[in-house]
């Protein structure tokens, strides 16, 4: 067995980090530059190198960026697509490669095996909702912190990390928290990490460090909060300042830490604070390098082992600042929660000040949540997958394009859950139905690559699963989700294909595909229309409990407008599952919806065909439409089942 990769939350590799150029054949381990086991699966590396630079290109790359950015051969990369494309991972449209929310199943196996979203994602959201902020669930994955939960607030200026996103430790609110419980080895891990990736290149989701600390003008920080920072340089009509020494130097501020000096360093509390040259300049062999962003990690860390909770003023982003706090189980850091703003709305210190407490209160209810939570009931070893007749049916229908250990690879991270966060060896086999040799095969290979760890026997997945294509797809709407499933049904009927949500007593078009015909229905996104005319709308009222039947006006001759009548088409659309509209809301134009609904079984959206009267009788479009649109349906419903499990997808 492959050496073991160290803790479950303790994942992310040195090539995850420091491998922009890194090729797919030289995935590096866990440690970060180990040699790949012999047994290793070379197929499922390579798979999994093409997912992560579709994750870090946001979620879309064309074949031939592939290419370049893991090194393969256009043929490998070929065959690894078209893998994934018929595993559902991916959708090819026309010379790109894109995420497709299935994918989302991999780390939805590591989110429920963890249960902190379940527990605590109620919590979150609560908090966000009293402090009108945006808050945040992390987890620590080795040197840095990876998001579990966002619960965001929308505004102009608002966050932008999503569930999975990856930051190096040193500059988050967290990450010092995390710190607070790392040994040596962890130490060493981060030094090593800073020394070969100076500029945090290896962390797409935040800005690069080459700032030094105090870089950022006190105009800026002024600009930017519509407010004087409470650290900020002293001006010449200011006068005399307690924030400045008689020789110029910075002096403590009163939340404790250091306002700039005169030529506007930061210098954080207990470092040298001499004067060095002006941020920009290059400095002298008198002064030393300027310090960056991240240098004072280790003091923060001590501070947060005191204080029980940690800052960051800025360390991401000019404007943003967060205040931390861990929540335990069992007396270790199960994860951290923060409240993000922005400096318009709060200073670092004031969010300290202000809203600890309601953080504290929090963070007790969370605690209270996790010792009173049932242990999770090992779950029932569940079906076998039917992964041998799958990979046999697509081998006969792909041929050599399919790559069948990397589809089998893939499928073993499926293996866990809830319930199921700790399995071994025959257990993975039995829940996937792959022999043991080959169950041995993939778990050796994800451990080298730092996704799952093995510990007397026993396996567990590790934060990192959540970088294969979370990130991206954890911001995809309804709206995104439906689009490629309505283009394909418009293609196969050539009609016009929409869908629509119920916004009181009216529809609102979301999405929509149109034929290029010459007498053809236009509706653009965003047309909102009377719900009770149209058939988007009926088979959403049909699932109110109480729908608005008053106020019924005739659109056309065939209006229904009686609200008994309406409430008898109402009833018939709910028992039998979809709705037609024939010449009610224009003459001339006939519809057929069914409804979408959410995995708790809810109507959240409809999508319909809509076509000129003649193109179609009312019973060929049961015959012939319904059909194709059941299938539609069902196809965005299980992408919207996968991808809502751990999250709320927006409408649009």
């Amino acid at each position: 067995m492959a050496a073991n990769v160290g803790a479950a939350q303790g994942s992310a590799t040195g090539s995850e980090r420091t491998g922009r150029a890194g090729q797919a054949g030289d995935e590096g381990g866990a440690g970060g530059g180990t040699s790949v086991p012999v047994e290793a699966v070379t197929p499922l590396i390579r798979g999994i190198a093409v997912l992560r630079r579709l994750t870090e290109a946001d979620g879309v790359s064309s074949l031939s960026g592939l290419e370049r950015s893991t090194g393969l051969a256009r043929s490998t990369v070929d065959r690894i697509t078209a893998t994934l494309a018929r595993r559902g991972y991916v959708r090819l449209d026309g010379r790109d490669a894109v995420l497709a929310p299935r994918l989302m199943e991999l780390g939805n196996a590591y989110l429920a095996a963890l249960r902190l979203p379940r527990l605590l994602d109620a919590h979150a959201d609560a908090l966000a909702d009293e402090l009108d902020e945006s808050v945040s669930l992390a987890v620590g994955d080795q040197d840095g912190i990876r998001f579990i939960h966002q619960a965001t607030r929308r505004r102009a200026m608002s966050l932008s990390f999503r569930i999975g996103d990856l930051l190096p430790a040193e500059r988050t609110a967290p990450g010092p928290l995390f710190a607070t419980e790392w040994g040596e080895r962890e130490w060493v891990r981060w030094r090593e990490r800073r020394a070969a990736d100076p500029e945090d290149r290896g962390f797409p989701a935040v800005p690069a460090r080459s700032r030094p600390i105090g870089t950022e003008t006190d105009s800026e920080r002024r600009n930017a909060s519509g407010a004087t920072h409470a650290d900020r340089s002293p001006t010449p009509d200011d006068g005399p300042s307690s924030t400045t020494t008689d020789d110029g130097r910075g002096a403590p501020t009163d939340d404790g830490r250091v306002a700039p000096t005169d030529d506007g360093r930061i210098v954080p509390r207990g470092a040298d604070r001499h004067p060095g040259p002006a941020p920009g300049r290059t400095p002298s062999p008198e002064t030393g390098p300027l310090p960056t962003l991240g240098d004072d990690f280790e003091r923060r860390t001590a501070e947060a082992r005191e204080d029980g909770w940690a800052l960051d003023d800025q360390l991401i982003e000019p404007g943003l600042v967060a205040l931390a706090m861990p929540v335990r189980e069992a007396g270790r850091i199960a994860c951290v929660v923060s409240v993000v703003s922005h400096t318009s709305r709060h200073t670092a210190a004031d969010l300290r000040d202000t809203l600890l407490p309601r953080l504290r209160a929090a963070v007790a209810a969370m605690e209270r949540e996790l010792s009173e939570a049932s242990p999770a009931a090992p779950a029932a070893a569940p079906v076998p997958s039917g992964l041998a007749v799958w990979t046999g049916a697509s081998k006969q229908e792909l041929g050599r394009e399919f790559v069948e250990s990397l589809a089998r690879g893939l499928t073993v991270i499926t293996a866990f859950g809830e319930g199921r966060s700790e399995l071994t060896l025959t257990e993975v086999a039995q829940a996937t139905g792959l022999a043991r040799a080959t169950a041995r095969r993939a778990l050796i290979t994800l451990e080298h690559l730092g996704y799952v760890t093995a510990h007397a026997r026993v396996f567990r997945l590790t934060p990192r699963v959540l970088g294969l294509g979370f990130p991206p797809l954890s911001r995809t709407s309804l709206a995104e989700i439906a689009a490629p499933h309505l283009t394909g049904l418009s293609e196969r009927l050539r009609e016009s294909v929409s869908l629509a949500v119920l916004t009181g007593d009216e529809i609102q078009y979301t999405a929509r595909i149109t034929t290029s015909r010459i007498l053809s229905v236009h509706i653009t996104v965003g047309t909102r229309l009377p719900a009770y005319a149209t058939s988007l709308g009926r088979v959403m009222l049909a699932d109110l409990p109480d729908p608005p039947l008053s106020g019924l006006r005739p659109l056309t001759p065939r209006t229904i407008t009686d609200p008994d009548r309406l409430k008898a088409v109402l009833d018939r659309a709910r028992d039998e599952g979809y709705a037609l509209v024939d010449e009610e809301l224009e003459e001339g134009l006939r519809s057929i919806a069914v409804p979408v609904r959410e995995r708790g079984g809810r109507v959240v959206a409809a999508v319909n065909v809509a076509m000129h009267s003649s193109r179609r009788t009312s019973a060929q479009c049961v015959d012939e439409v319904l059909p194709e649109l059941l299938a539609t349906a069902g196809s965005v419903e299980a992408d919207l089942r996968v991808a809502g499990r751990f999250r709320r997808v927006p409408s649009a």
